[in-house]
């Protein structure tokens, strides 16, 4: 489609585009995959690295996912994974199985939504609760972004069917935001220094609405509304993603499953648990499991940098100014050269020398350098308690022995017919060991 784009399984080419700097950066040009879907004024994730919005709106944005910030969401994540039992016990009750991956975006739109904009999607309200328009246009959005993207650039230039879709999508997802932007203002509220105000907001749209730096500014109003967009649309999806293949683990890998449930009963959750960061950052099988889900089956698995000149990389390839590098996370995860039996899913191997001493950008589950996911921090925080609530309340089985699909036009990989049963416990095995969690 008169079009070339470069691809890596390079942990070290990896690691120098990442890196940014004076040959790459993150630049959306016509031939990169988020092209349909830029957005200058995002600042995050849809905009070029070398831009105002960039360095303004990550100034004020990454305060408000930072680890310290994260911690005081911890109840929300686990509010947002008790909402699902009311739905998931009334399907137990049918002997019913469900879609993982439809479940599991309601979960990650319901805490995204709680984070983002503090509002309650109503997902759970019962076992068939629509989808919030939101969500719906969010999930639309990468899809035709994809489609188009896929069939070249003049495609994306007509005025009518897929790409007349797109650009109506855009427009009313940004009145979507805009209006619970407004909703979520608290009238009175004092404004604070950035790092205070990151800790005692409700929601990033009161924090984006009251957050000052140090010279009294806040952020400007037109970056608000497309950066809190971004946050919520690349949030939920991803983690929807996620906590999908982790859901896929426990079903089609042996083992883990208990060996999860083993560790919680360990560390002393039980049915009336109050989850706080230490313990969800306390338990190492749960940190390894997840890690390996990433390994193997990452959702995201095409970022790119672009180059900013003529340059020769490792190993003598030249690649001319403004190509496009796609970073090919799934073949530098289970690359040979560089992982033991990669095609294994293998918690354990987390724990051995040859994992700690492995190259650097060997395991770049959400990329990496200045551009990394900005909210990598919240999203692992979420999936570890939303799993471990799930994993101490119910046993789950595979319902069906389909081959698992996945979804090509879409952005994100997504396992779309994984059909469980999710059987509530009646008994836990004994603790083998007492675990102590350090504050």
């Amino acid at each position: 489609m008169g079009r070339t784009t470069y691809y890596t399984n390079s942990p070290e080419i990896a690691s120098i585009c990442f890196a940014e700097g004076d040959y790459w950066a993150k630049i959306i040009n016509k031939d990169h995959p988020l092209y349909q879907i830029k957005e200058p004024m995002a600042g995050v994730f849809l905009s070029d690295s070398n831009t105002e919005a960039w360095s303004v709106v990550h100034k004020y944005l990454a305060p408000a996912l930072s680890p310290k910030a994260v911690r005081h969401y911890t109840p929300q994540m686990q509010e947002t994974a008790e909402l699902s039992f009311k739905v998931f016990d009334e399907l137990d009750e049918k002997e019913e199985a469900w879609n993982v991956y439809q479940y599991m975006f309601k979960m990650g739109s319901t805490a995204i939504g709680k984070l983002a904009l503090g509002i309650d999607l109503h997902h759970f309200d019962s076992v068939d609760a629509p989808l919030h328009e939101l969500v719906v246009k969010v999930g639309v959005n990468l899809e035709l972004n994809k489609k188009i993207s896929t069939r070249g650039d003049w495609y994306s230039h007509l005025p009518f069917g897929e790409p007349k879709q797109l650009k109506d999508t855009k427009n009313r997802l940004g009145q979507l935001i805009g209006e619970a932007m407004e909703n979520a203002k608290k009238d009175g509220a004092e404004d604070l220094p950035i790092a205070e105000a990151a800790l005692k907001a409700d929601c990033i749209a009161d924090y984006l609405a009251r957050a000052i730096d140090p010279d009294g500014n806040k952020m400007p109003e037109k970056y608000r509304t497309p950066a809190t967009l971004v946050a919520v649309g690349a949030g939920f999806v991803t983690t929807a993603s996620l906590l999908s293949w982790l859901v896929f683990g426990l079903v089609q890998y042996p083992g883990n499953q208990e060996r999860l449930l083993q560790e919680l009963i360990d560390y002393g959750v039980h049915d009336r648990t109050t989850w706080t960061p230490d313990l969800a950052n306390a338990l190492p099988f749960l940190d390894n499991y997840i890690k390996e889900t990433q390994r193997l089956h990452n959702p995201s698995y095409q970022p790119g940098r672009t180059a900013l000149s003529d340059t020769i990389l490792p190993g003598g390839y030249k690649v001319p100014k403004d190509s496009v590098m796609i970073v090919a996370i799934h073949h530098i995860h289970n690359n040979p050269s560089v992982w033991d039996d990669p095609h294994k899913f293998n918690p354990d191997r987390w724990s051995s020398d040859a994992a700690k001493n492995r190259p650097k950008g060997s395991y770049v589950p959400f990329a990496a350098g200045p551009r990394m996911c900005i909210g990598f921090n919240f999203a692992l925080q979420e999936v570890r308690v939303v799993l471990s609530e799930l994993i101490y309340r119910y046993e789950f089985s595979k319902a069906s022995e389909e081959e698992v699909e996945y979804d090509p036009s879409f952005q994100l990989i997504r396992p779309m017919n994984l059909f469980v049963r999710a059987k509530r416990r009646t008994t836990w095995p004994e603790k083998k060991e007492d675990k102590k969690v350090e504050a």
